[in-house]
């Protein structure tokens, strides 16, 4: 078997064996962190929730996120994310089935609180994860094969979950079985992780020895010529500037996403009022428009990995997402099936961008320092995942609209795209020449 046989018979077998099954466990990741948005429409309701409260509470999952992103990914580099990913999701797992018996606001805040400290780090692990086992031109293709999680995880989720919000049993309403029946699986899925995923190549009994020798060869030679440019430990590597820039980038992109996510089940509500759209319908127009997002994530990746460009690919995703939300806001007033579609163009900007930012960090950083930088960038910018929320609650319950919160949002993803697309120049002016990141 000559190189290139062996290179495609490796990447295949590794694409195979890890990718579905990530891609399994992140998309019951996001759907207990996307379903808040469908229990809102009754859960705030029941339980006399005003958009302020449920904006708090929705955003305020992003700070235990934040806490404990950075301390999670080390003690992964410590002791391998197979067991750190497992523990992760048994404990999330446990702790969104209690979301379903909240009562008060207080109770609200912690659970979710809480929930957000169970998951922190999962994200980071599984990059890190990948980027074992991916050369660095299959990095975006990678992550995108188990990011198309986030949209999937709304497609599937979006008609699921306005069915079981339709449907109560055994004395509990449709909103608490949609937090238990969503949240079973993770805890499922965790033992199984535990003993599917391999840490090391060399421990990867499903390659064969010739396999293993050409990944272990060239995995380590990437790594030399990365720690050429940049030889960072963890800790270092939390204050290298373009990790920081990255981040800042990615807390305006969040700031912008999560505020339209968590509340899009809300606004589409809304729109379709004046159509006469069923709540079970409006869940299919969801899933639709997810859908479409899936297959744009994936392009938008295999496009990125083709050309080897990233930087450009994230904000040109990210401006147009910004645009439609905007023009959204407008067209609203004269055509729900415009303003529906234009939510949707929104959408796909927004998932396109992922895989080709993601790719970014370990393109010059190795080992634990990609751990870190990963798990810092994740951490800072998903605290916009907590004031993106609470913004646009406070904002709609002051003016009862969400146009004035929908143009601040697409605001932040335009100021997000500038500041990845200046990453390049600015680190290169630092370090007295131009140094292409990507």
């Amino acid at each position: 078997m000559n190189i290139q046989q062996l290179e495609k018979s490796t990447v295949r077998k590794v694409t195979l064996r890890l990718i579905p099954f990530l891609f399994l466990c992140f998309t019951i990741s996001i759907l207990d962190r996307v379903n808040i948005g469908f229990a809102a429409l009754r859960m705030n309701q029941d339980l006399g929730f005003s958009d302020a409260v449920f904006g708090l509470g929705a955003g305020i999952f992003f700070i235990g996120y934040f806490l404990l992103e950075v301390p999670g990914s080390a003690i992964m580099t410590r002791i391998g994310a197979r067991r750190w990913i497992s523990r992760i999701m048994v404990s999330w797992g446990i702790i969104a089935v209690i979301m379903a018996f909240i009562q008060t606001p207080l109770q609200f805040y912690i659970v979710r609180l809480l929930l957000g400290a169970a998951e922190a780090s999962f994200y980071p692990c599984m990059v890190h994860y990948l980027s074992g086992f991916f050369q660095s031109k299959h990095h975006a293709k990678a992550i995108a094969g188990f990011m198309i999680a986030i949209p999937a995880a709304n497609a599937i989720g979006s008609p699921i979950s306005t069915f079981l919000l339709q449907h109560g049993w055994l004395g509990l309403a449709g909103w608490q079985w949609l937090f238990i029946l969503e949240a079973i699986p993770a805890i499922i899925l965790g033992f199984v992780c535990y003993f599917y995923l391999t840490d090391r190549i060399e421990d990867a009994k499903w390659l064969t020895k010739d396999e293993k020798t050409w990944l272990l060869d060239v995995t380590t030679k990437e790594a030399i010529e990365k720690q050429k440019v940049k030889k960072y430990t963890f800790l270092q590597v939390l204050k290298d500037r373009d990790v920081l820039i990255l981040a800042l980038g990615y807390f305006f992109w969040m700031f912008g996403y999560y505020g339209i996510n968590m509340f899009l089940p809300t606004i589409s509500e809304g729109l379709t009022e004046t159509t006469g759209l069923s709540l079970q319908n409006m869940g299919w127009v969801l899933g639709l428009m997810y859908l479409c997002a899936m297959v744009v994530m994936y392009l938008i990746g295999k496009s990125s990995d083709k050309t080897n460009e990233r930087r450009f690919h994230v904000a040109g995703c990210l401006i147009v997402s910004a645009a439609a939300m905007i023009i959204s806001v407008y067209l609203a007033e004269f055509s729900t099936v415009g303003a529906f579609i234009m939510l949707t163009v929104s959408l796909c900007g927004a998932f396109g961008a992922y895989s080709p930012f993601w790719a970014i960090p370990p393109s010059f950083l190795t080992g634990a320092a990609a751990g870190g930088a990963i798990a810092l960038i994740n951490s800072i910018g998903n605290l916009g995942g907590f004031f993106g929320p609470y913004f646009v609650g406070f904002i709609n319950d002051a003016t009862g609209s969400h146009r004035l919160g929908m143009i601040v949002l697409g605001i932040s993803m335009i100021v997000s795209a500038c500041i990845v697309v200046l990453l390049v120049k600015q680190s290169g002016k630092s370090k007295g020449k131009e140094q292409d990141l990507t």
